[in-house]
């Protein structure tokens, strides 16, 4: 049983956002696609949904600015623009995304007091959004993600489904990094790859799903 999880496709995370992730609107194509032709039998979508005045805010920090480091709940904490606040329209789904498909939301970071860039859990592993539980629940074995951004919330989004034991798959063109220090999103594929992730394009999946269909492989 195959699941496509979106990752934190929102308003915030586009190019125009509180938060730009260059390019990030390019995702949006890839995402509509692969909900339509992929053949996964669950798609959900991860969902930024922080309180006003959350704890990773440089605006929570006076005298901090955005992406300098502090701790937060014991944690090293990358300080970031406000983002994603509850019920605004940056944390709406981005335009044109077909979010009609989804079967299911899981918002993330809603506590105050830890971040929460995984879809599965906080940063601490402490508290769990019920993502790994309702994948397995319904025989989910492999993991197909995409979204925003590849060097945070992807990144350990996937890495999480990869110690829950998913198969886990990273649609590389169905992502897009934001880059706080140059090259991070290349070093997040490659940790991902070193856990066990495997890469791959959209076409790349979309033709052996048709090779298998056309009994070719």
């Amino acid at each position: 049983m195959r699941a496509l999880v979106l990752v934190d496709i929102q308003r915030d995370f586009l190019p125009t956002g509180a938060l730009p992730v260059p390019k990030g609107d390019e995702v949006v194509p890839v995402a509509n696609r692969l909900m339509r032709e992929l053949g996964a039998e669950v798609i959900v979508a991860t969902q930024d949904w922080h309180p006003p005045g959350h704890g990773s805010f440089a605006s929570s920090h006076s005298g901090k600015h955005p992406f300098e480091v502090t701790q937060l709940d014991g944690l090293d904490q990358i300080l970031w623009p406000d983002h994603c606040v509850q019920r605004s329209a940056g944390a709406e789904f981005a335009p044109g995304l077909d979010t009609g498909r989804f079967q299911k939301v899981f918002r993330k970071g809603e506590n105050p007091n830890v971040d929460s860039y995984s879809g599965f859990f906080d940063n601490g592993h402490r508290s769990d959004t019920g993502l790994g539980a309702w994948l397995k629940d319904r025989g989910v074995t492999d993991v197909y993600l995409l979204g925003l951004a590849t060097d945070v919330c992807v990144m350990y989004t996937a890495l999480d489904a990869c110690r829950l034991g998913f198969n886990t798959w990273l649609v590389v063109d169905g992502c897009r990094g934001v880059n706080v220090a140059p090259g991070d999103t290349h070093r997040a594929i490659e940790e991902m790859q070193r856990a066990g992730v495997r890469v791959a394009t959209s076409e790349e999946l979309l033709g052996s799903r048709a090779a298998q269909s056309a009994g070719l492989a």
